[in-house]
């Protein structure tokens, strides 16, 4: 881990001096290969995935860990979406002059180096990868045991684009080990390390903020709400929180909560309750929301216990809550939800814009699914994870959550009297 962490500080040198030119070079010659190799990464992804339903991996893990043809087209077009972007990195802003004559302002800055520690999900990557290759950092990935195989031919070809381009190959390393003494290494190494970003499981997230000897990028669980209000658009709303809730069941942007305003719960939960039950979701309801659903054939219906509103399911099933206030909705949400991402299907504009003031959530939305919070659909062009936290970075962290700002000051000859 020592000799990793002086190759990516050494690498992380060069790329903060990178031309944009090498940079989106290495970035288009990534999408190439991954276009190119598909039928190798399938084959690598084929090992990861019979390995892991051999060891009993739970469905939602297997979903995440799949390398389908369609994620290896997103990857592909995320980097040239990155390399088509401007390039955060040397951007001088707020420059100002004071009256002894000096000019302030603020360049923007690569962070350094990155560690990344990840689960099942081999696109994060390329995600990872990319995003660091374009904002001049270097980066150490720890990937999780069960994608080891994916993770290995992605890196590959992420070496072979990097020196294709004349960068550092080390700027993008690859832990490759299993042994989990690597993770308890790698989030103690502040002389290599500035900051470290995991993505996966909420034990592993709370272990590396209980450990890390680094400041943590982190998001925890995504307990995400759709709340129906009053006055709404009942299609729309019924459109907005299917797809919200079964689009796919297994990210952190999947809504898991539904809470119906008391006006529209007659008129709403029997039709969103037909959806959900020709789709298998089972419904944990409060006692109002149960006995409109009743009579809905085929639902599977579960009363809800207090641990279901705090509960991210990443399955096909979801609560669901009657509220009498816009007051109560956003109470709910801000007391058990995770901060991740809530939405408001309404018509009513000042109760939109409460919402979007008074939730305290990194992303929050109107009319809108929550599926739509990741970095590809921000047209941020990939995404390091969505961090809850609001410090340095909040929501999808793309290029700039990976940046810093320093001061500059510019002068001739000036001192201080």
């Amino acid at each position: 881990m020592s000799a990793l962490g002086v190759a990516a500080r050494a690498a992380s040198r060069l790329m903060a001096a990178a031309p944009t030119a090498a940079k989106n070079t290495a970035l288009l010659a990534l999408a190439r290969r991954l276009r190119a190799e598909g039928p190798a990464l399938a084959a690598a992804n084929a090992r990861d995935l019979q390995a892991a339903e051999a060891a009993g991996l739970a469905g939602p893990m297997l979903d995440r860990l799949r390398l389908t043809p369609a994620v290896i087209a997103t990857v592909a077009e995320g980097c040239e979406q990155i390399a088509a972007m401007p390039d955060p990195i040397g951007e001088i802003t707020g420059v100002k002059r004071r009256p002894t004559g000096i000019s302030v302002g603020q360049m923007r800055v690569p962070l350094g180096v990155f560690g990344m520690i990840y689960e099942s999900r081999p696109n994060v990557t390329i995600e990872a990868a990319s995003l660091a290759i374009k904002s001049g950092n270097a980066c150490l990935l720890r990937g999780g045991s069960e994608a080891f195989h994916s993770n290995q031919a992605l890196a590959a070809l992420v070496a072979q684009s990097l020196e294709e381009a004349g960068l550092p190959a080390a700027a993008v390393q690859l832990v490759g080990t299993t042994d989990r003494a690597a993770v308890g290494l790698l989030i103690a190494m502040p002389a290599y390390v500035d900051v470290i970003i995991p993505r996966g499981g909420k034990g592993l997230i709370e272990r590396i903020a209980a450990e890390a000897r680094v400041p943590v990028i982190k998001h925890l669980d995504g307990n995400c709400h759709c709340y129906v209000d009053a006055e709404v658009d009942l299609d729309l709303a019924l459109r907005v929180v299917d797809n919200a809730k079964t689009q796919k069941v297994s990210p952190c942007n999947a809504t898991e909560s539904l809470l119906v305003h008391a006006a529209q719960a007659a008129a709403f939960l029997p039709r969103m309750g037909a959806v959900f039950a020709a789709k298998g979701v089972e419904m944990r309801g409060c006692p109002r929301s149960l006995a409109l659903l009743q009579g809905v054939p085929g639902a599977t219906l579960v009363a809800a216990t207090e641990a279901d509103w705090d509960t991210e399911y990443l399955a096909l099933v979801i609560s669901i809550k009657v509220v009498d206030s816009l007051d109560e909705a956003m109470d709910h949400i801000n007391r058990h939800g995770s901060h991740h991402t809530d939405a408001i299907l309404t018509t009513n504009h000042p109760n939109a814009m409460r919402f979007l003031r008074e939730v305290d959530s990194a992303s929050v939305m109107v009319n809108a699914s929550t599926r739509f919070a990741d970095g590809f659909e921000y047209g941020l062009g990939a995404e390091i994870g969505i961090s809850t936290d609001k410090f340095h970075a909040r929501g999808p962290v793309g290029l700039e959550g990976l940046t810093s700002m320093k001061w500059v000051v510019l002068g001739q000859g000036e001192v201080r009297g």
